[in-house]
């Protein structure tokens, strides 16, 4: 047998990764179906966006029409929602849109924000190699805000108060598009429309070749090692600007397209001290947006999405809706 087929390169306790490159998905690959949720009133439908490489959408609408509108049906009808395009996590390796704890959390969303959810179902890796996450994603955020994607986002959909949003990996996908968006512009042929408004980082993943001093070593190496297994085109290794948002080279934070950005961390993760460099670079880079800093204390990495009923999970959705309605 080759050693390469036995030789565990990262093993994260959901997947093993190998150096021959296939992995062993052990947890995060069970999903739930879309449809209506009897806890929150929201109503969700998946959408494929393109055929060729099967990338979807699960879309999350609230039924905001009795709880705001009551009998007023016209006013119902025409009224416009905040899309908030989110980007799922699970180390750009494990993970779906129908990820029960991640469902879950996106119907919590929809239904507290009052906001059209767009939650993106990527292309995973080592079987889609980076930057196949990022290049759906693009494609994802494009259709979304395009004005005639679905009949929910142009019916309810406001173009004008758009947010990214996205936990761990996708924490990282969320600024990588935030980003791109800013250096580019948005395909889309309403793009003269659209107003990114905010962008809501939830325990983002970046790291960095030279270690923080704050940062744990063996925490860095591990990503160091994942990330060159499923992005082997990355330039400088975790340097590469879409893991490392602040190495030499990088596009300029100046160049977010966001009015506002909120960074939310956990004191026990480990990408704690990347996160808090990452909210200081805003802060000082001579962007004119307002940034703000959410910690949980005492809780560790993405810890809000299974233990959804605690006392600090229920703070940051508190902080998230606050954030998403300006209040």
């Amino acid at each position: 047998m080759d050693s390469g087929s036995t030789e565990i390169v990262v093993d994260a306790g959901c997947f093993r990764l190998y150096k021959d490159g296939h992995i062993d998905r052990l947890s995060g690959m069970d999903t739930v179906p879309a449809g209506f949720d009897a806890g929150t009133g929201v109503t969700s439908k998946d959408v494929v966006i393109d055929a060729a490489t099967g990338v979807s959408v699960r879309l999350y609408l609230p039924d905001f029409r009795a709880a705001e509108f009551g009998d007023d049906m016209n006013t119902a009808a025409t009224t416009k929602l905040p899309i908030v395009v989110v980007f799922h996590g699970g180390y750009f390796i494990v993970g779906s849109t129908g990820c029960p704890g991640h469902h879950r959390y996106m119907n919590s969303l929809a239904g507290n924000a009052r906001v059209l959810a767009v939650s993106v179902d990527y292309r995973l890796a080592p079987e889609h190699p980076l930057p196949a996450a990022y290049d759906d994603s693009w494609a994802a955020l494009n259709w979304a805000v395009s004005g005639a994607a679905d009949p929910w986002l142009s019916e309810h959909g406001d173009l004008g108060r758009v947010f990214l949003a996205g936990c761990s990996a996708g924490g990282n996908i969320a600024h990588n598009m935030a980003i791109a968006a800013g250096l580019t512009s948005l395909r889309a042929a309403a793009a003269a429309q659209v107003r990114i408004e905010g962008v809501i980082l939830l325990h983002p993943s970046f790291s960095g070749e030279v270690k923080l001093d704050t940062e744990a070593e063996e925490y860095r190496v591990s990503v160091q090692k994942r990330w060159a297994a499923i992005f082997p085109g990355a330039r400088g290794g975790l340097d590469d600007p879409r893991m490392n948002p602040l190495a030499a080279g990088a596009p300029s934070l100046r160049t977010l397209p966001c009015e506002r950005m909120l960074v939310c961390a956990a004191s026990e993760d480990p990408r704690r001290p990347r996160n808090r460099a990452y909210y200081e670079a805003v802060k000082s880079s001579g962007w004119g947006g307002d940034v703000e800093w959410f910690e949980s204390r005492g809780r560790g990495h993405g810890f809000f999405v299974e233990d959804h009923g605690s006392r600090e999970a229920v703070a940051l959705m508190e902080r998230v809706v606050g954030f998403i309605t300006g209040h």
